[in-house]
């Protein structure tokens, strides 16, 4: 193995600058810096050339570090985050693109940034979509629907039928608490929701409540007996079906199936079906996300709001964006603030900048569980609601869905929740990132998926399986299809004499800012 280069020897830095200023010879090929400035003007290709390079040694310096492989790890994510901060694109002065555009503008580029900049200072956060092109309830979240129920700390929504017929066992969505539900039903041609109405299907989605400082005091425990539990109850009598299929997203798969295994614990089997969309029960492998969990914070997150308290939703977004900072911090940077140009209206991102805030007590169990201890996977690892939970006593056919892109939740620890859940249960390995990959609808032919026959272990899997083009939609249709029942005429109206209609959907919950 070659030794990376000295950085305190002065040939390491002669041999940089001599590269640097040789641009030709070494394009950068980093589309930061892909305009033609970056590539021909000799006042700035060595800049972009010299950046690169620097950067690759220190890369190769770590590589070859005498350390663990997590404190590898953590310094590498530490030292990413320093290395795109000091990209020369990010400032104006060695930022040709934005030079120009000033000079092009005679300032008023600069004017519009420093406009952009104190705008997204009030708001406390980098604005990353239009805020004035959405409004959920308007052109977000429109799929016509009616609440339920609710209590402190969810809403229930049972959206109308589209069909003359549904099946008779209707669809429970779970969506993850830490961000709103409409990811799920963002307009209407790309909206899950709608799409699995129309393929007659009766759904019901839980929407939660972007908790202050009055749920503060709300634990695990409460999210699954307020919440998964009591929204499967209502769907139940609602319907009056035998059992209900249920589908989780994220961490929304992580209550769903904690929830079906207290259940189960208690000698109850309320689902017919599970769904799990980028979800981790097993958590060996957490990513980068994970590198950030040690005994120290969780004790110190324990200490300050444990208790109750909050954890606000605009640090937990924060989190999420160091993740892919060259994606969703910097390129706003420079586009808003030394370019001026305001970000274009974009569903997906506007509704990633929807914070939610969650209570003290209940971020701190799941951190402690998950994340540090990894107790969850373990038969009577946990006690929740009371009981021990043991995922293997699921014994419902589950769909397990995972993203090959995801930064979130590592597709191999999606995939080891087939070997945790105790039913019959299939894998789709999804194109694209955490969210892309879920949101894909088939009108628009995009991405591809793989399917495949179970295996012990993920690559297993990965070798023997099969791409398909186009969206996972269709596969995932036709697999609930086989567990929906009957086909019966759609009700005539949304609720029940115990449960009437409260409000029209999406409701008032997810329409609450977060504090």
């Amino acid at each position: 193995m070659t030794a990376p280069p000295n950085p305190f020897d002065p040939s390491t830095w002669l041999s940089l600058w001599t590269s640097a200023l040789n641009p030709a010879a070494h394009a950068p090929t980093d589309r930061r810096f892909a305009a033609d400035a970056w590539q021909k003007d000799p006042r700035f290709a060595p800049l972009a050339q010299g950046y690169l390079q620097l950067s690759s040694w220190m890369n190769q310096a770590l590589a070859a570090a005498p350390l663990d492989e997590r404190s590898k790890a953590q310094w590498a994510f530490a030292m990413r985050q320093v290395v795109d901060a000091m990209s020369p694109a990010n400032a104006l002065a060695t930022n040709p693109e934005a030079l120009q555009t000033a000079l092009d503008s005679s300032g008023a580029s600069l004017v519009e940034g420093a406009r952009l900049f104190l705008a997204d200072m009030s708001r406390g956060r980098i604005a990353m979509s239009d805020d004035q092109a959405f409004e959920v309830g308007r052109n977000l979240a429109t799929t016509p629907g009616s609440v339920v129920f609710e209590n402190a700390l969810m809403q229930l929504i049972q959206y109308a039928p589209a069909t003359a017929q549904v099946h008779e066992r209707p669809l429970l969505i779970v969506p993850p608490c830490i961000n709103k539900f409409y990811i799920l039903d963002l307009q209407p041609e790309n909206s899950f929701v709608a799409h699995a109405v129309a393929q007659g299907h009766t759904v019901f989605l839980v929407s939660w409540r972007n908790v202050g400082p009055e749920q503060g005091q709300l634990g695990w425990d409460d999210y699954l007996e307020q919440g998964v539990l009591q929204a499967l109850t209502v769907a139940a009598r609602i319907s009056r079906a035998d059992r209900i299929n249920t589908l989780g997203f994220c961490i929304g798969g992580t209550l769903l199936a904690s929830a079906l295994a207290v259940a189960a614990a208690r000698g109850e089997q309320p689902a017919a079906s599970l769904t799990l969309l980028t979800t981790m029960l097993d958590f060996s492998d957490t990513g980068e996300l994970g590198l950030m969990v040690d005994e120290g914070l969780v004790a110190a997150r324990e200490a300050s709001i444990g208790q109750g308290g909050l954890l606000r939703g605009r640090e937990l977004a924060q989190v999420f964006a160091a993740l892919r900072a060259n994606d969703l911090i910097w390129p706003y940077v420079v586009n808003g603030y030394l370019k001026g140009q305001a970000p274009a209206a974009f569903d997906l991102l506007f509704w990633n900048g929807d914070d939610t805030n969650l209570p003290g007590p209940m971020y701190c169990w799941y951190l402690r569980q998950t994340y540090l201890e990894n107790k969850l996977r373990e038969s009577g690892g946990t006690v929740q609601c009371g009981v021990p939970v043991d995922l293997s006593l699921i014994d419902v056919p589950a769909f397990v869905y995972a993203s090959r892109e995801d930064h979130i939740v590592p597709w191999q620890t999606a995939y080891a929740s087939t070997q945790l859940l105790g039913g019959d249960t299939c894998f789709v390995l999804g194109a694209s990132g955490h969210i892309a990959g879920v949101i894909n609808p088939p009108a628009k032919r995009k991405r591809h998926h793989w399917t495949g026959a179970l295996q012990p272990e993920a690559s297993d899997w990965l070798d023997g399986a099969q791409q398909v083009d186009g969206s996972w939609w269709p596969a995932w249709i036709d697999w609930l299809r086989a567990h929906a029942g009957a086909l019966v005429a759609a009700p005539r109206q949304a609720g029940h004499r115990d449960f009437p209609v409260i409000e029209a959907a999406p409701g008032r919950y997810v329409k609450t800012a977060a504090a």
